[in-house]
Formats: C-alpha cells, sequence, structure tokens
C-alpha cells in the first residue's frame, strides 16, 4: 500500500513561490483564444468553493484522464504543466497535443510530484483526488493561491436541481474556456456535443404509446468473478434515457455498483452495454472475458439477450463522464437500433 505523502512546508514554500512567479502566466494563449491577462474573471462555484482568478492559468495540472482531454479537447496544452494517471491510450486526435505535456505521475499524482510542477491552476474529474495523501486537499493548495476546479458532474448537489450529466459536462467547458479565455473553442465544443446528443435522440427508441421501455444492462467490469454494473446515479442512466430505452439498475443510487450475476438474470435486460476496459489491463476488463464470464455462468447464459446476441461493445472508458461521452452515446444509440427497438 502507499505511503500517506503529507503536503508540508516543502510544498508550501515551493507553490507559494510559484503562486508569486507566475503572476501574468507563463503558457502560450491557446489558439483562437485570448487571456484575460489583468482582468479578474466571474466568480464561479467549483463543486462547492467559490473561485476567480487574477490572471489566465500558464501551468495548468490535470490530476486524471478525464480533465487532461478536456483541456486537450480546447486546445490548452500550452498552458498544461503536467498531466496524470492515465488509464488508457490519448485518442488520435489529442495525441499530437498530448505529446507536449510533461506527466507528472503514471498513476496518481502524490504531493512531491505537484511540488515538481508548480501549479497555479490544478483540475480534477473527481473530488477524490484532492486529499493529503495525492495531491493535497483543495483548501491546501487554495490557501497557496492555486485554484482548484473539479467537475460539476462529481458533485450535482451544487447545480440547480435537474441538471442533467451531459448539461453538467457542459457548464464545466463553459466555466473552463473563461478561466483559459477560451471562449471560441468551448463554444465549439458544446455546439457540437449538444448536436450529438439530440442525434442520439433522434436515433433512439420510438416507444409505443403507453408501452415499455427496452431495459439495458450496463456491465462496467467483472472483478473476483463479480459483475459491476450502472447504477441510477451514473451517466448511463441519462444516456439510456436520452436514447429511450431504460437501464435495468435504475432503481440502484450508486454510479457503479456491484450486484449479483443472479440479480443480472432476475431482471432480465433486453440489451447488454459491455464496456471493454482492456487497455487497463486488469483480470476480467476486456470485453470478452465479460462476455466470457456470461456465456459461461449457468443462469445468465439462458438471458434471451445473450442468446440472441444482443450485445452492444463500447470503450470502458466512455461511460463515464467526459469529453468522449457522446461517443458511447452514439454507439448505444445505433446499437439498439440496429438490435431492436422494442420487446
Amino acid at each position: 500500500m502507499r505511503q500517506p505523502v503529507r503536503l508540508g512546508i516543502a510544498l508550501v514554500l515551493t507553490l507559494a513561490t510559484t503562486a508569486c512567479s507566475t503572476a501574468v502566466g507563463t503558457g502560450s494563449p491557446p489558439q483562437g483564444g485570448a487571456p484575460h491577462a489583468t482582468a479578474p474573471t466571474a466568480l464561479f462555484d467549483s463543486c462547492g468553493r467559490q473561485l476567480s482568478f487574477s490572471q489566465t492559468p500558464g501551468r495548468a495540472v490535470t490530476l486524471d484522464q478525464v480533465s487532461t482531454e478536456t483541456l486537450l479537447a480546447l486546445g490548452l496544452q500550452e498552458a498544461m504543466a503536467g498531466t496524470a494517471n492515465l488509464k488508457t491510450k490519448i485518442p488520435a486526435p489529442y495525441e499530437a497535443a498530448y505529446a507536449e505535456v510533461p506527466v507528472i505521475a503514471p498513476q496518481i499524482a502524490t504531493g512531491e510530484q505537484m511540488r515538481a510542477a508548480n501549479p497555479d491552476f490544478v483540475m480534477a474529474g473527481s473530488a477524490d483526488l484532492f486529499t493529503e495523501d495525492r495531491a493535497g486537499t483543495r483548501a491546501e493548495l487554495e490557501a497557496l493561491d492555486v485554484p482548484t476546479f473539479v467537475s460539476a458532474v462529481d458533485c450535482p448537489e451544487h447545480s440547480p436541481v435537474g441538471t442533467t450529466p451531459f448539461e453538467l459536462l457542459f457548464s464545466d467547458y463553459e466555466k473552463l474556456g473563461k478561466v483559459f479565455g477560451a471562449e471560441e473553442q468551448t463554444g465549439r465544443l458544446v455546439t457540437e456535443q449538444r448536436a450529438a446528443v439530440v442525434k442520439a435522440t433522434e436515433i433512439g427508441v420510438q416507444v409505443p404509446q403507453g408501452g415499455d421501455r427496452p431495459t439495458v444492462l450496463f456491465l462496467y467490469s467483472v472483478f473476483n468473478g463479480m459483475p459491476f454494473v450502472a447504477g441510477g446515479s451514473g451517466l448511463p442512466s441519462e444516456m439510456s434515457r436520452i436514447v429511450g430505452v431504460k437501464n435495468a439498475f435504475d432503481d440502484v443510487d450508486d454510479d457503479w455498483p456491484e450486484v449479483s450475476w443472479e440479480e443480472v438474470a432476475r431482471r432480465d435486460p433486453d440489451f447488454i452495454v459491455i464496456g471493454d476496459l482492456s487497455e487497463r489491463g486488469r483480470p476480467g476488463d476486456s470485453a470478452a472475458e465479460k462476455l466470457s464470464a456470461m456465456t459461461q455462468h449457468p443462469v445468465v447464459s439462458k438471458l434471451a439477450a445473450l442468446r440472441n446476441n444482443k450485445v452492444i461493445e463500447v470503450p470502458g472508458i466512455e461511460l463515464d463522464p467526459s469529453v468522449r461521452s457522446v461517443q458511447a452515446l452514439r454507439l448505444l444509440a445505433e446499437g439498439v437500433r440496429d438490435l431492436g427497438h422494442a420487446r
């Protein structure tokens, strides 16, 4: 097990020095954007913390792949001082930009690795990366004038009731566009992704009046022989709603709960979506291994969805909220359409 790494005096001194020495930001502005070099941006909430900026960040650090790809999608690689926690290959459109950014940690970044990066902005897709034994708490970093940003998808309680996960993603893009002076790039990305959501809705299932929606099981991983599936609080439930189907475990208030194979069989889904995580390299991560686990199970193997090959494969990473999620949404919509619209 990893030993806790405290931020300590050295990080305080280093980051305090960095905050002073990068008062105007050292990164070049992204193409098509214009940095707000002196005027502070408007205050906005990031997962319960109020943030404002007196200059455009020039040494941004991203603590996970979701955040890394978001900034790359906005063309902000020149404003990045480091990335961490890469779980799979960077998509081809971002490879060249990613090659320009230092990797401060192949896995979860520690306080020591943060210290070496001298950040003036730190971003993560989830709040649990900001802990004392990881990158440091948000309070510690912000006390040193290093703003911290957490995706709104990780804390929907700080957004208006009923805001969808995709809308939360789009709000992340818009806030980041203001921070980095990249409103033009942000506008293009939001427009493209909104169009992808609309397209999935148009492709989706047309349920007859009074009819039941087809159900879909999202199988994310198999660990120690047990399945982890999409619950009601994660993005797959919203994807299901968009395409006109129902997540088989919509009633479970968790993103990716562990369930039993017997419960999977009892719910008898019409379709099965398998998340392929083969690049992660853990036992049971590949789509082939998950399909094999189901076809060899004495009860699950009898499901009509398996016998009739109503199985859709998608990259597992795209089932978590990110700039890639609209691709999984498209695969779901097209897969459900191609496999049949009704029970």
